[in-house]
């Protein structure tokens, strides 16, 4: 049986982790709330809630790894088989994100293969998926006389849900796959096998570059929008302080959540990692150094992204309200259309698409690296022989590339207007923002002394009728169900177990006559 295996050095266990929490949340989501939630007043509660929430539980969860030196499943049994059922249900929620998170890498690979040519498709009308509805942008500095169609659509839009998700007219069309995201869901599911193959030897390894480089595009792409006339707008907006907003139960809901979830907390990753460091090693100093480099990223990417949102706003001569968005639609939509307003366009496209395909790559590969950990580490004497892990690695991949072909299907929802593509956009935006949508996710990843004030809070802010207290409390009561489930069907511990305990039991409890014959 082979060796379970450790980081050969500490720089390694801190780039996967770095790259395992900081991920496409930092770029769309945290600058987009901060600028919605009142400014510079948002880090207020943000910083609360990274204190009092964030580190301890982030580093209770990264400890738990390395103090048992198990995955995410064999850690509970370790420390208390009474909440092994939390770590199925953290699994349970990894098996669904390695379905829908890496269409966003397939989405980026798609955009990214675009990116490549010097007339961006996704600036102009000319292209054989344009609507006779498609309007170019209008530049501060042209004039553009004409009839304002109340239809009218941007190039960018018809190129995102025409070109890159293929819309069909109604669900009773259910079209077909849509083969170029497939191929790119293929590229990025090759990409994410071969990154954690060998286990912490190759990802101890491929950190080096994946974790690193998205911070090198992050500088040039900062510096860019620095330097960019309407800068200052949209920094104004992104950090201007306005207090009233923490009076809004909604701001203190939206800065629980983003730290809840871009730490990663109670998914298993970061018991994952812990598990392959020494047992000595000072885990309480490395998490603390993790977060506050995961909260700064997501601080300093907001100028990143909100200097450009300013050009685009100074450049359309419209309010920045009108073109900041948040979640996908800021990386395929608001950003695409504000790189083709720049000088050297598919230059700086290149660049950010190579971001956002990096930056979910590690989050993604960390995710599958916790499932097969904590599948394998549940039976080492299976998978810890020669190449049944990389075989059962691929099966994993191979199985999540498949589910992950149902969301390329090109039919639209009727109400929603989505495609099946954009189900996974939605997934992932919900999963991350409403605590008590789903049955496992908010259930495990809130404490019972934490859900219970975000449910209120959330359910006088929120106008749709969903029964939280329900979702939740099925969430947290899934664990105690699961045990008592394995008590009523696992053996007594005294039974015996083997033959010859059983004949003496048999001498024992057998009636004189039988027991004499015997």
């Amino acid at each position: 049986m082979e060796e379970r295996g450790q980081w050969s050095n500490k720089l390694e266990f801190i780039l996967s982790v770095a790259g395992s929490i900081i991920g496409l949340g930092n770029m769309w989501r945290f600058p987009y709330l901060c600028y919605k939630n009142g400014g510079g007043a948002f880090l207020i509660p943000y910083l609360i809630f990274l204190f009092t929430c964030g580190v301890p539980v982030f580093f209770l969860e990264t400890a738990l790894g390395q103090y048992t030196s198990e995955g995410g499943i064999t850690c509970w049994r370790k420390i208390s088989p009474l909440f092994e059922g939390l770590g199925y249900g953290t699994q349970v929620i990894v098996t669904l994100l390695n379905f829908y998170y890496i269409i966003v890498l397939a989405w980026g690979i798609f955009y990214l293969s675009f990116s490549f040519s010097w007339d961006l498709p996704w600036s102009s009308c000319n292209n054989t998926w344009n609507t006779e509805n498609c309007v170019e942008l209008q530049r501060r500095n042209t004039s553009i006389n004409q009839t304002v169609n109340p239809n009218s659509t941007s190039p960018v839009i018809e190129f995102w849900e025409r070109r890159a998700l293929r819309i069909s007219p109604g669900i009773d069309q259910m079209g077909s796959l849509n083969w170029d995201l497939a191929l790119c869901l293929l590229v990025a599911w090759a990409m994410c096998y071969f990154c954690i193959w060998k286990g912490v030897k190759s990802t101890g390894k491929v950190v080096y570059f994946t974790a690193t480089f998205p911070y090198l595009m992050l500088i040039v792409l900062l510096i860019r929008g620095l330097t960019l006339p309407g800068a200052e707008i949209g920094i104004q907006f992104y950090l201007y302080p306005d207090l009233g907003r923490l009076a809004d139960p909604q701001v203190w809901m939206d800065a629980g959540t983003q730290i809840f979830f871009s730490y990663a907390i109670c998914l298993g990753s970061l018991t994952a990692l812990g598990s392959y460091n020494k047992y000595n090693n000072n885990c309480y100093r490395d998490c603390l150094a993790l977060c506050l480099l995961n909260s700064g990223t997501s601080f300093v990417a907001g100028f990143a992204i909100f200097s450009i949102l300013g050009f685009m706003s100074y450049e359309q001569n419209v309010h920045i309200s009108e073109v900041a968005e948040s979640g996908p639609g800021l990386a395929f939509i608001a950003y695409p259309r504000a790189v083709s307003m720049m000088p050297f366009s598919p230059l700086w496209a290149a660049l950010f698409f190579i971001m956002i395909v990096f930056l979910g790559l590690d989050s993604q590969f960390v995710c599958v690296e916790s499932l097969v950990t904590a599948v394998v580490d549940m039976y080492p004497t299976v998978f810890r022989r020669k190449n049944r892990r990389e075989l059962f690695l691929l099966a994993v991949v191979l199985f999540s590339f498949l589910m992950g072909l149902i969301m390329l299907m090109e039919v639209e929802f009727p109400d929603s207007k989505l495609s099946s593509s954009r189900v996974a956009m939605q997934i992932f935006t919900t999963l991350k923002v409403r605590p008590g949508l789903t049955l496992t996710n908010q259930g495990f990843r809130f404490g019972i002394n934490i859900w219970m004030p975000s449910l209120l809070i959330h359910r006088s802010t929120n106008r749709l009728k969903i029964n939280y207290c329900g979702l939740c409390l099925a969430g947290i009561l899934c664990h105690h169900v699961f045990h008592r489930v394995q008590l009523l069907i696992k053996p007594s511990g005294d039974l015996p177990k083997t033959k010859r305990e059983q004949e003496r039991l048999l001498v024992i409890f057998a009636p004189d006559g039988d027991a004499t014959n015997a």
